[in-house]
């Protein structure tokens, strides 16, 4: 009977000691189903927004139709803006607490039921029915704008985080770009009415069409997480228990958070502006250039395109060079240039040079929602980024409405150029506070601060382990 000697106990604690650590390395993993996950949500994201400005770009033909006044045209795109900063706070909750997948499912289908409900209101007297359709419109929008920044942090790299937020975005951008696109070009400002509801109803059931396929998609493809966490945040989101997490601290925390506060303003100040512009973009350009319904859209349509490039190559930076502050501050500073331009050489007369003042204005402003999400979460981890995106975009409904109204009253009263202006003001404030807002990443710590750990750590027992093996060779039973 040999006893077993220290050194080769010690021998067999290394080897436990030292696989431990190896499998801790290996806690994170990059699926390649990562990348279904967010075109899939861009898709639905994409049909939600088309519907967005669906009728505002054709304000005047909608008006006819219905035989409504502009105001309750506005309101189609409005709607939007309003439903969602009371359904949010429900909604942050469900997704913290019950995931991606549940508030996908309600999203499409949401959506998708009010696309059908539109196809029945191609009448002249159920304007009611159609606004009915666009409410579940709204609704289903705020199952989906907090989404890019959750999505991005549940299923990416801590190198990639960005661009596939931008992504998420991307989708909605071009879903708002198509909206700008399309209604002009299904929808001609034709005099009789038989012939406009045919063309209004081919415009809505295709949508209901791309809706339900899309909601099909979701129903047996869109998953909830991945087995296991792309990145060490992560791996610590997921040790966290559930008892622990309390939405309503997690607000209270947020809420005390003086540099994400001063962003949530800003956040809601730009694209607010961008809401405006958006909404209000038909009545601008026919009042300077009668008769160019499609040119409006088209302009529209350059504006978005132009921000969903802004915002894949401000996603891309981010991801290189982390520099967050100074990347909002610098975009938020050039969207306000670009909104001084386009309200200075709008009534020139030039056409042309609308779309070229629209591009810049778009590649910046536009360009800025998914700098605001990532800005949001960094500021604000370990809490849930369905919580900061909603306050962000319960800020944009806020102020896109105000603003929206606001700028209407001025354009009846004083012109486009006045009502420019207004929001020329505005953006200018934001800028102001942007450059106030300190910038603590903190998700950017969390993943420094693991990897480090994990790295001394196994550096401490490879030193340990190596002397020790040579050492107790000779001494082990056997």
């Amino acid at each position: 009977n040999i006893v077993p000697s220290f050194t080769w106990h010690a021998e067999v604690f290394l080897i436990i000691v030292s696989t431990s650590i190896r499998d801790n390395t290996t806690t994170t993993h990059l699926y390649k189903r990562r990348w279904v996950m967010v075109f899939l949500f861009s898709s639905y994201s994409l049909c939600n927004a088309f519907q967005w400005i669906q009728y505002g770009i054709i304000n005047n033909i909608f008006m006819k139709f219905y035989n409504v006044d502009s105001f309750a045209i506005d309101w189609m795109s409005m709607i939007y803006m309003l439903t969602y900063i009371p359904f949010i706070w429900p909604v942050s909750w469900l997704l913290d607490k019950k995931g991606l997948r549940l508030i996908a499912l309600m999203a499409t289908a949401i959506n998708c039921l009010g696309t059908w409900i539109k196809v029945a209101s191609v009448k002249q007297n159920l304007f009611w029915v159609t606004m009915l359709g666009q409410f579940a419109g709204s609704l289903s929008q705020v199952f989906i704008l907090g989404m890019p920044s959750r999505l991005a942090s549940v299923w990416f790299g801590s190198e990639e985080v960005s661009t596939a937020c931008s992504i998420g975005v991307f989708g909605n951008q071009l879903g708002i770009a198509i909206g700008f696109l399309v209604p002009p070009i299904l929808v001609p400002n034709v005099d009789n009415i038989d012939d406009l509801a045919y063309h209004i109803s081919i415009m809505f059931y295709i949508t209901a069409g791309m809706a339900t396929v899309i909601f099909i998609l979701v129903v047996f493809v869109f998953q909830e997480k991945p087995e296991i966490p792309p990145t060490l945040a992560q791996v610590q989101a997921r040790s966290t228990p559930p008892e622990e997490y309390s939405y309503m601290a997690s607000i209270l925390r947020l809420l005390r958070n003086l540099p994400f506060m001063l962003l949530v303003i800003s956040y809601g100040l730009n694209v607010g502006c961008f809401y405006a512009v958006s909404t209000l973009l038909n009545r601008m350009i026919i009042e300077h250039y009668p008769g160019e319904e499609v040119n409006a859209g088209r302009i529209g349509l350059t504006i978005v395109i132009a921000g969903m490039v802004g915002s894949l190559i401000c996603g891309i930076w981010l991801d290189k060079t982390k520099t967050y502050k100074q990347t909002t501050l610098a975009v938020y500073l050039m969207s306000f240039v670009g909104m001084v331009v386009y309200a200075f050489t709008l009534n020139l007369d030039y056409l042309w040079v609308v779309f070229v003042t629209s591009g810049a204005l778009g590649f910046f402003m536009t360009g800025y929602l998914p700098l605001g999400f990532e800005f949001a979460v960094e500021l604000t981890f370990p809490e849930g980024e369905g919580t900061s995106s909603g306050l962000l975009n319960c800020s944009a409904q806020i102020f896109g409405i105000i603003f929206t109204i606001g700028q209407g009253k001025i354009i009846d009263h004083f012109g486009t150029f006045a009502g420019n202006i207004f929001l020329c003001v505005f953006l200018l404030i934001g800028t102001i506070m942007t450059a106030f807002i300190k910038s603590d990443l903190r998700r950017q710590k969390a993943n420094h601060l693991a990897e480090t750990q994990v790295a001394s750590v196994s550096v401490s027992v490879s030193a340990i382990w190596c002397p020790v093996k040579g050492d107790v060779s000779d001494t082990a039973p056997g």
